[in-house]
């Protein structure tokens, strides 16, 4: 049952599950969410046809109507299932995985995400005790459902002018490719926009720099003002400045203020994981933005945002999260967003890098994983080194620790899938940055094996 994680079902098809688990996984969730109906839509993967028909053959055994949306996008499903009001739904996909994965996103009522500690652990368990699948009797019934309508028109809402601007467009064959051309139109220069699950370019992941290197190629010969780079399932969204430079997704999260906060006037909660920047609620406290921080990951955000109201949010890996969409990511919606208010800022002279430029206060480490045994062994070490050497200003403790001190803060946390202990942090200055990040080095190595 190695495919069940803290936010979905994820692992390499016929390794990690197969399609018994997929007809398993079927036959419990009706009766996990209590529902009688359940919303399917699937990525183009080569394996997700396979897992469509087992999943939806244990969905019917077990009494469920299941209504079938094809292929689609992951927010596309997290629409029709807040929209519609399904009780639950199955997104199959791996998102920004390698071609050979394959999974199943599960969403509840109102499209909140169904996690190991919300369900998903009890399928795992149903399935490792045996439990036997005994059809109804009476089977569940198959409705094709055509969504995509209602979805666009949606997202069609939110667009502004963007006559003015230069886009250049990595759609990484993956899902967003549905969409691109009604949201976008012809104008932008596109790559590698056709649907292909074996995704033949590079791998659909944005935050792997060597898969941004064609689009930041693209942003540079063709004078872009801004590169856009979806994931695989579309539910993450990247972007790059105009002299053909990585933005950190965090600092997306600063640009969303301009039109929550500024545009609109709206106030209050502003949503972002433990490993943002500092500067993102500096940034956003003149406009009225009021940071909360949590844990890592969609099963925990979606929670997080809609029980304080936020206004919206965001994460490091570039999903972006709005009350506008059930408190739910879409890397169309952030894009299309992001776009306004990139195309506004032009209009007044300001380019994309130095709109990030009056964001980005801090040198950043970015993520560094190391490869630990005795994961909370090394972390508390890791704290309790600096908490000794110096006091601090800030202190959180889920998700690993994030401590802030007045020059300079770190976050470590493990892995919620990977056999790694991973840590990032900022200083004002680069020095102070290296320094802090030699010293990291030296405690886990030495005294824990890391590497």
């Amino acid at each position: 049952m190695g495919a069940f994680h803290a936010y979905d079902i994820r692992g390499v098809y016929g390794v990690d599950f197969d399609k018994d688990v997929a007809y398993k996984v079927g036959f419990f969730l009706p009766e996990l969410l209590s529902a009688g109906k359940v919303l399917v839509g699937r990525d183009a993967r080569v394996s997700s046809d396979e897992i469509h028909e087992y999943l939806l053959k244990g969905l019917t055994d077990a009494g469920a109507d299941v209504y079938d949306i094809g292929l689609s996008t992951t927010p596309m499903v997290y629409f029709g299932t807040a929209n519609y009001g399904f009780k639950a739904s199955v997104q199959i996909t791996a998102s920004h995985n390698p071609a050979e994965y394959n999974g199943m996103k599960v969403s509840r009522e109102n499209a909140l995400p169904v996690g190991l500690d919300t369900g998903l652990g009890q399928i795992r368990d149903w399935i490792e005790q045996g439990r036997e699948c005994v059809p109804a009797s009476v089977r569940g019934r198959v409705h094709e459902m055509d969504i995509r309508k209602d979805y666009l028109a949606f997202l069609l809402k939110y667009k502004g002018d963007w006559s003015g601007l230069k886009i250049a467009m990595d759609v990484s064959n993956g899902m967003a490719s549905l969409f691109v051309r009604d949201i976008f139109g012809d104008t932008p220069s596109y790559i590698y926009e056709e649907m292909d699950g074996r995704f033949p370019n590079h791998e659909p992941n944005p935050l792997v720099q060597k898969n941004v290197e064609d689009l930041k190629k693209l942003v540079v010969a063709t004078g872009s003002d801004i590169g856009v780079i979806f994931d695989g399932d579309a539910d993450r969204v990247m972007f790059v400045d105009e002299n053909g430079r990585f933005v950190s997704p965090d600092l997306m999260i600063a640009v969303l203020g301009h039109y929550f906060l500024e545009e609109r006037g709206e106030s209050g909660y502003v949503h972002q994981d433990i490993r943002s920047s500092k500067a993102v609620g500096e940034y956003l406290a003149p406009m009225g933005g009021v940071m909360n921080t949590w844990r890592v990951g969609r099963a925990y955000a979606a929670h997080k945002l809609r029980e304080i109201n936020g206004v919206f949010g965001g994460e490091l890996a570039g999903h972006y999260y709005f009350r506008d969409f059930f408190y739910s990511d879409s890397g169309l919606l952030a894009a299309i967003l992001i776009l306004n208010v990139v195309a506004k800022m032009k209009t007044r002279g300001i380019s994309l890098s130095q709109l990030i430029g009056k964001i980005e206060k801090y040198h950043n480490s970015g993520e560094i994983n190391f490869r630990v045994e005795d994961k909370k062994g090394a972390m508390d070490a890791v704290r309790d080194y600096f908490v000794e050497q110096e006091k601090p200003v800030a202190y959180m403790d889920f998700d690993g620790y994030r401590v802030e001190f007045s020059d300079w803060w770190f976050n470590i946390r493990p892995s919620n899938t990977e056999p790694y202990l991973r840590f990032l942090c900022e200083a004002t200055s680069l020095d102070l940055l290296e320094e802090k990040v030699a010293q990291v080095r030296r405690i886990i190595e030495t005294q824990f094996g890391g590497r």
